[in-house]
């Protein structure tokens, strides 16, 4: 007597189930943990760290400039032959010299100018480190998302493969028994067959939002969401966004360098004190000498380089200007339509949910029919599709919602904290 294929099926999955054990546990994360990991690891934010160390740097650099500098020097001298006067050598064979020489800028308007305009630099730095932030929190944020609405697809075609696994062998039932159609019994097999590639797909996409998530908040290998995180409702008036501070910053930056070009025509006024000590002396050298002198130095013609500058420097603060217009008419439109996509998600959402409910309604009652033998199971596979669609349907439209909160949230400058 040979086996029910229903049961040569079951035999076949538990199988395929023993055969690919999991090899690797997967790290579950909450989202404040996720968003707080990727704003502290990702290697973008210590890109951008490193930024802020070197402007710093360079201010340094730029400030030195105007600060006096002290530098020392010994050379010691052998010469031969020893030329001599009157019998007595003019210079040692040997003859060891110490110097030093001290330079301190007295008037140095381009060197003050750049020092204030590094500063500048700087803070720019630091608003775009924040900015970076906000931009790896939302990434960490939208992968997190993207985890629950894979695994929530898994979760439906594991559901709706288990339903067409028991039509199946009820199917098989009916047909070893000899009450039932080949043709029925295939249709049913047909439909667990595709499920079961549904399910496999669904399971790679859940694995491949894992490891986005991973690679966001650097981590070794795939992450797994652990909660579905609730976002408030938005109040108030929206904030200062981060890409927005950081062109008030590159703004105010590229004025002070347009507001300072004029300082490159002034002159400049630089002291330097040497003193030298040098053993033994020569017949016509004293042992000790000091030098002091003032250096006045002008800038009369440069064949056009500093209106060229100067002009380069205007079109680079226009530029600014014309990007942080068009951020702030952006802001305000992303403002307007994340505000109107959670109106509009919200009822889609609660829609999608009650066709959801309805179409699973419709299966039962398809399938309590088809066992009382009063339709046949074109409809139960019908309704199946149906349902698994809506379901799919309804638990896309949740994360249509959740997706556009966080929007909101992030349009008002309200995410990250």
């Amino acid at each position: 007597m040979r086996k029910p294929l229903f049961a040569i099926v079951t035999m076949l999955a538990a199988a395929g189930l023993q055969a690919h054990p999991s090899a690797q546990t997967i790290e579950r994360i909450t989202f404040d943990e996720a968003i707080r990991r990727a704003t502290a690891n990702n290697p973008t934010i210590q890109q951008a760290a490193a930024g802020i160390v070197r402007a710093e740097a360079l201010l340094q650099q730029v400030r030195s400039r105007a600060l006096p500098s002290l530098d020392a020097s010994f050379d010691v001298t052998v010469i031969d032959p020893v030329t001599r006067f009157s019998g007595s050598s003019i210079n040692p064979r040997a003859q060891a010299a110490a110097s030093a020489s001290l330079s301190a800028p007295l008037l140095t308007p381009v060197a003050w100018a750049q020092r204030a305009q590094a500063a500048d630099q700087v803070l720019v730095a630091r608003a775009t480190a924040v900015d970076i932030r906000r931009q790896m929190a939302v990434a960490a944020a939208q992968a997190y998302l993207a985890i629950i609405v894979q695994r929530r697809g898994l979760e439906l075609n594991e559901r709706a493969r288990e339903n067409a696994r028991s039509h199946f062998e009820f199917a098989s039932q009916r047909f070893e028994g000899g009450i039932g159609s080949r043709l029925n019994m295939l249709r049913a097999q047909q439909e667990l067959s595709g499920d079961e590639a549904r399910v496999e797909d669904a399971q790679l996409a859940v694995r491949r939002t894992q490891e986005a998530l991973g690679i966001l908040i650097a981590a070794d290998g795939p992450v797994d969401a652990a909660e579905e995180p609730a976002f408030e409702a938005e109040t108030g008036q929206p904030t200062d966004r981060t890409e927005v501070r950081l062109l008030v910053a590159r703004q105010a930056a590229a004025e002070r360098i347009v507001a300072d070009s004029w300082k490159d025509r002034l002159p400049s006024v630089t002291a330097l004190f040497t003193p030298q000590y040098v053993a033994p002396s020569g017949l016509f050298a004293q042992p000790r000498s000091l030098r002091g002198s003032v250096i006045f130095s002008v800038p009369l013609f440069d064949g056009g380089s500093r209106n060229g500058l100067a002009r380069e420097r205007s079109a680079l603060l226009d530029a600014v200007k014309a990007e942080r217009a068009g951020v702030e008419r952006q802001v305000s439109s992303e403002v307007r339509t994340a505000r109107e996509a959670v109106r509009l998600t919200e009822r889609a959402s609660e829609r999608a949910r009650a066709a959801a409910e309805q179409a699973n309604e419709v299966l039962r009652i398809t399938d309590v029919a088809f066992r009382e033998g009063a339709t046949t199971n074109i409809e139960v596979i019908d309704a199946q599709r149906r349902a698994r669609d809506a379901e799919t349907a309804a638990a896309g439209a949740e994360d249509a919602l959740r997706r556009a909160r966080l929007e909101l949230l992030v349009a008002t400058g309200r995410f990250p904290q």
